[in-house]
């Protein structure tokens, strides 16, 4: 598959890189989508690999994921293959009583110290396929076996506290790798019966074949609501950055050792406003030339875009006070009235990171479902904000 011409090139002029946005796939039939488009490499002498997860999406329903599918391109995006549907290692599993259980909300990331690409998500049980409410939930994992472009069967990673951790996983988070190999996971939970979640940093080992906790950090918690969900993890110079969703406000938080964290904020502009980030998950974009936060936001021309996850920002964050700067604001990927919420960050190299997000098909009640050839223009398509690093 050819991906397409270059679409819109963004100037960033009083900053540090160029935007390139591409099309990489398109096609939309009413009744499912793609969603949860996120990337990993697999490094080579002539550069890397890049392998991106996606999985469909049932429209009448409301997070009905079926099996995990990957496309892949070995020159830098140029030509894809794909999507390859991985049914029987990354797809839906039976249990007792007609539960059917899913792995989803998956990020690959390339885990240096066993030369390995890891995906990361979580699991997500049906019942006549409408999410369970009250039912567990695991963080999810499967290793990437580059010479047969295969993934090993999706299993669960084992919680330190059953009880505590009845509800717990890592949907689409954003982790951070140690020199020594350990992995920082943050991950939200809450034990049986509870309704409002939390949020921890997980210290994991994994050894190319199985993911272990090796201990779990301090607690963030809104009980408002839901609670928290959605944490995404980065490491900027010396300091671990948390960012994570609450229905009403997205919240920041830093550390020292990437377990223990400062009291929330709330995210707002380096003017003190709310930055307008709501019930959307964020993620970052860590580089030597600064630290990024892409998001989405209200105030946009977005009423009409399911809880305004339209368009696609990146801005730059102050770290010393856990601000966005307004000023640097940037359009990464435009609005065509779908929702691109759900999306991924991934270095490339030391001069190239992408961002990678499908159109979510999905739209306010009480016809959720978006028509092809709906006014707005979106139709599921698969695009790359590729963030060119200036020298």
């Amino acid at each position: 598959m050819l991906t397409s011409i270059l679409l819109l090139v963004f100037s960033a002029a009083a900053q540090d890189f160029t935007i390139k946005l591409e099309k990489v796939r398109s096609g939309y039939d009413g009744e499912t989508c793609w969603v949860h488009a996120r990337a990993g490499i697999v490094p080579a002498k002539g550069g890397p690999s890049v392998v991106l997860t996606m999985q469909k999406l049932l429209l009448t329903g409301s997070d009905v994921f079926y099996a995990l599918s990957e496309m892949r391109t070995d020159d830098f995006g140029r030509t894809w293959s794909g999507p390859v549907e991985h049914t029987e290692t990354l797809g839906r599993r039976n249990e007792p009583n007609g539960v059917i259980v899913a792995a989803s909300d998956f990020w690959p990331t390339w885990h240096a110290a066993s030369r390995k690409l890891l995906g990361i998500g979580h699991t997500v049980r049906y019942l006549n396929n409408k999410v369970m409410e009250g039912a567990p939930r695991q963080t999810t994992y499967s290793v990437y076996d580059d010479k047969h472009r295969a993934w090993t069967p999706w299993a669960t990673v084992d919680m330190p506290d059953a009880a505590r951790f009845y509800n717990a996983g890592a949907g689409c988070a954003q982790r951070v790798d140690l020199p020594n190999g350990d992995l920082l996971i943050p991950i939200y939970h809450h034990a049986k019966g509870e309704k409002v979640a939390r949020t921890s940093v997980m210290r994991c080992r994994f050894d190319g074949r199985r993911l272990r906790v090796a201990e779990v950090g301090g607690e963030l918690a809104v009980n408002e609501k839901r609670g928290l969900a959605e944490p995404s993890l980065t490491k900027f110079r010396d300091r671990f950055y948390l960012t994570v969703r609450h229905d009403d406000r997205g919240y920041v938080s830093s550390s020292r050792d990437g377990l223990h964290f400062e009291p929330l904020r709330p995210w707002l502009w380096d003017d003190g406003t709310d930055l307008g980030n709501y019930n959307t998950q964020q993620h970052w974009v860590s580089h030597p030339k600064g630290l990024y936060l892409v998001y989405t936001r209200k105030g946009a021309g977005n009423d009409h875009v399911f809880r305004h996850r339209a368009p696609l920002f990146i801005a730059k964050v102050d770290p010393g006070t856990l601000r966005v700067i307004r000023s640097t604001e940037q359009v990464l990927v435009p609005q065509r009235g779908a929702r691109l919420g759900n999306f991924g960050v991934t270095d490339i190299s030391n001069d190239e990171t992408w961002v990678t997000v499908t159109e979510w098909m999905q739209t306010w009640g009480p016809n959720i479902v978006m028509k092809p050839g709906n006014p707005y223009g979106a139709d599921n398509t698969l695009w790359i904000a590729r963030i060119l690093w200036n020298q």
